[in-house]
């Protein structure tokens, strides 16, 4: 069985507009966001590593929900379908509203930024990295859409470990250039997902 939006027009339309949804921001945040031009960088290519798994992902499991159908999810279609595109949108309101929370601080290179502190407010006080938190929520919900087990498996084992790289560079980072009092937020705290991971 091929994915849920293949044969219907609207529901097409509706992760046309998922990813729309999705994508605009990022990319209008490319370039209005003029933070962290002028400050030390620490990325260890970690830009470009989340980036290519990112798309990598995209492309490998959208092309797995067409090319290996045999693996569709057979049950409940329709609802994971919707399920799924709840997910993206909720992952991205999330996304953004950590950002938000995180304020001057946000950069889209790993650097720190001179007076800089822990931030604990909002989804920080949980864990130390919600806006990957939406972004993966986003990429879960994207698996889901796509009804197809190995798309879904492929979409996050794939950007997972971009987001992997990218989070030990930063917090490399963020322990040496703020010392004790991020060692203990790490402790308190997870990567991900509160009391889990």
């Amino acid at each position: 069985m091929l994915p849920v939006f293949a044969s219907n027009r609207l529901d097409s339309i509706i992760v046309y507009t998922a990813f729309f949804i999705w994508l605009l921001p990022e990319v209008l945040s490319l370039f209005t966001d003029a933070r962290g031009r002028d400050l030390q960088v620490h990325d260890r290519a970690s830009s470009l590593v989340l980036l290519f798994c990112l798309w990598l992902g995209i492309f490998v499991s959208i092309n797995i929900a067409f090319i290996v159908p045999s693996f569709a999810i057979p049950w409940h279609r329709t609802s994971l379908f919707a399920l799924g595109i709840f997910l993206m949108v909720v992952g991205v309101a999330f996304r953004w509203y950590a950002i938000r929370v995180l304020g001057k601080y946000f950069t889209r290179r790993v650097a720190v930024q001179p007076g800089q502190t822990v931030v604990e407010n909002g989804p920080y006080h949980w864990i130390r990295h919600p806006s990957y938190s939406g972004a993966l929520l986003t990429i879960f919900g994207l698996g889901l859409a796509l009804t197809n087990w190995l798309s879904l498996i492929a979409v996050v084992a794939i950007t997972f470990v971009g987001y992997f790289y990218r989070v030990s560079v930063e917090e490399k980072t963020l322990v040496n250039a703020l010392g004790d009092p991020y060692r203990q937020y790490m402790e308190r705290t997870k990567r991900f997902i509160p009391f889990v991971y």
